[in-house]
């Protein structure tokens, strides 16, 4: 059960700081994956005052803060015109409307966790700016930082997000979400169950695909073998390319 001894909502990012830098304060996010754990805070620190809930749009990129929701993320049009949906069906089955009402960007990706449709579709499109990239830092240690926002780049390509689960609102079982940007191709795998990782590609062939999913690392849990995933792994990539390039067709 987690137990908090104090709440602090935060005036400013440079308080939200100071006062992470204690390891028995935690940030707040949607409060849905933390309210689950068997822990002890002695501050709980809100950020909902702090401005970050809006998701910008320049002439280059796309800033999407770190306490919008993921239900923000899916009703988005101009991140979903620009990304072809797919951020809109990464986010669109987990649990359900109200709880995408709740859960942030900022705390699933800040929790990099195993099982995160949003890091996966992220890891795919192209980033620009920021301190540090998203692949180097879902690979990263937590630690007593605070994520602010997520910034991507206004980048022409064409992308897809595909995922298996074993009913509508479930974990996934597995997630693939590619992108192809100029030449460049990016291919996300997460729900392995380990957390999600970015592999390239050569081309859109099914025999790219083989040799991408044969370098995907998987494991077994309750929901499925490490078998069933790495087929599926094969399967859901395939499928990506196909949709990508069945959107270059139309454009020729």
């Amino acid at each position: 059960m987690l137990r908090i001894k104090e709440y602090v909502k935060a005036a400013s990012l440079e308080e939200a700081y100071e006062l992470n830098q204690k390891r028995s304060n935690r940030v707040l996010g949607g409060m849905l994956w933390m309210r689950m754990s068997d822990v002890q805070v002695q501050k709980a620190i809100d950020l909902s005052g702090l401005g970050l809930d809006t998701i910008e749009e320049t002439d280059t990129e796309f800033i999407i803060g770190a306490m919008v929701t993921l239900r923000e993320l899916e009703l988005h049009s101009a991140l979903n015109d620009y990304f072809e949906n797919a951020i809109r069906d990464a986010v669109q089955d987990i649990v359900g409307v109200q709880f995408r009402n709740l859960a942030t960007v900022g705390g699933s990706v800040f929790g990099r966790f195993g099982f995160s449709d949003v890091l996966t579709v992220l890891l795919s499109l192209h980033y620009k700016g920021g301190i540090v990239p998203l692949e180097e830092f879902a690979q990263m240690k937590r630690d007593n930082d605070i994520l602010v926002n997520v910034r991507i780049a206004k980048t022409p390509g064409h992308f897809a997000y595909l995922t298996h689960r074993n009913t509508k609102t479930d974990f996934p079982v597995l997630a693939v979400s590619a992108s192809k940007i100029g030449e460049e191709i990016r291919v996300a795998v997460g729900a392995r169950p380990m957390k999600a990782e970015l592999f390239g590609a050569g081309d859109l062939s099914e025999e790219s695909a083989k040799k991408l999913a044969a370098q995907v690392k998987t494991d077994s849990n309750m929901r499925a073998s490490a078998k069933f995933r790495s087929h599926l792994a094969e399967v859901l990539i395939t499928r990506c390319f196909d949709k990508i390039k069945d959107v270059e067709k139309e454009e020729k």
